[in-house]
């Protein structure tokens, strides 16, 4: 498959080799030393495929949530092996600087309630979905025990886009995941990615795996690389050559 890499933002480099917690789980390989490479100038967003439909899958927006970005990783390397009919957008390390910390926050800031702030990673991804016409978005953390939300779960608004509900209820009934749904966006968490998107009518999810931050619990990254696949299927992003319909997680 045809890959292309550019860099989103210069301010968020990171080493990303200096977590080992997360080097270790990581598929090694010319391609991802290439994305690890790349994260050290900035944030990296790979494309793979073209046409339609247009979707985008991020982690990291939380650097020491390890299992979405592990999946990423996962995922990328298998689907450019192969044919995909529509074009996927991956943003594998949203902060190279936090993950490099294993840290949640970067500098000083939560990038998950800041997606209103102009000038903030998590501003220019916003603003990039629009420039891309992105079709929709799903962004991909993880929770510790008895935080919240502490279980594995979806989040979605129903207004102003609707979509946003739909998406969330099909992968939640294939992947074992709890619906954790706002009527309206941004009532709930003002600046997260997710409901920024949605107000701007583009449908969006969060998804959350069970793992302790900073570390990566016995199965979470294959239930994140469940959720990711299951969120491409329901978008209508064809993977020739994967298997497309799977079972629910035990």
């Amino acid at each position: 498959m045809n890959l292309e890499m550019t860099i989103i933002s210069r301010d968020t480099g990171g080493t990303i080799e200096d977590n080992h917690t997360l080097m270790q789980y990581l598929i090694n390989n010319p391609l991802t030393k290439a994305i690890v490479d790349t994260a050290k100038k900035g944030t990296p967003l790979l494309k793979l495929g073209k046409g339609t439909p247009r979707a985008m899958l991020i982690s990291g927006i939380h650097g020491n949530e390890l299992p979405p970005q592990i999946s990423s990783i996962r995922l990328i390397n298998e689907i450019n092996l192969i044919k995909s009919r529509g074009t996927i957008y991956f943003i594998p390390f949203a902060i190279p600087k936090a993950t490099m910390q294993n840290y949640r926050r970067f500098d000083g800031f939560d990038m998950n309630r800041s997606a209103f702030k102009s000038g903030t990673i998590s501003n220019d991804i916003l603003e990039l979905l629009e420039s891309l016409k992105i079709d929709a978005l799903a962004d991909f953390h993880s929770t510790q025990k008895n935080s919240n939300p502490g279980v594995q779960s979806i989040f979605c608004s129903k207004e102003p886009c609707y979509e946003s509900f739909k998406m969330a209820k099909y992968m939640a009934q294939i992947t074992s995941s709890k619906i954790i749904c706002q009527e309206k966006a941004g009532t709930l968490f003002t600046g997260a990615l997710e409901d920024e998107a949605n107000l701007k009518g583009i449908p969006a999810v969060t998804c959350e795996v069970v793992s302790k931050n900073g570390w990566v619990d016995k199965g979470s990254p294959e239930h994140s690389y469940h959720q990711m696949r299951t969120f491409l299927d329901y978008v209508g992003v064809e993977l020739v050559g994967l298997q497309s319909v799977f079972p629910p997680d035990p």
